[in-house]
C-alpha cells in the first residue's frame, strides 16, 4: 500500500512545514515555488510577501509574542532575481 505525500506547506499558525517541520518555506517549498513560478518571479515576490504579511500577524496576534526578526529573509530574500 503506497503512503500518501505530504507536501511541503505551512501549517498555520506555527509557519513550520507540514512535510519536514521545518520553518516555512522549507528548502524543498521553495524550489517547489521557484518552479512553480518560473518565469514569473513578480508573482512570486507577491504572493510570499502576503503570505509573510499573514505569518507576522499571526505571530503577533496568536502567539502573543514579538516577531521573529528574520521573517523577510525567510520569505522574501531568496525568492528575489539574482542580477
Amino acid at each position: 500500500m503506497a503512503r500518501a505525500t505530504i507536501p511541503h506547506t505551512p501549517m498555520r499558525p506555527l509557519w513550520r512545514c507540514r512535510n519536514c517541520g521545518a520553518e516555512w518555506p522549507c528548502q524543498p517549498a521553495r524550489l517547489s515555488l521557484l518552479s512553480e513560478y518560473r518565469g514569473n518571479r513578480t508573482a512570486l515576490v507577491i504572493y510570499l510577501s502576503t503570505l509573510m504579511a499573514e505569518a507576522r500577524d499571526q505571530f503577533a496576534q496568536l502567539h502573543d509574542q514579538a516577531v521573529p526578526p528574520d521573517l523577510t529573509d525567510r520569505f522574501l530574500t531568496w525568492a528575489r532575481a539574482r542580477g
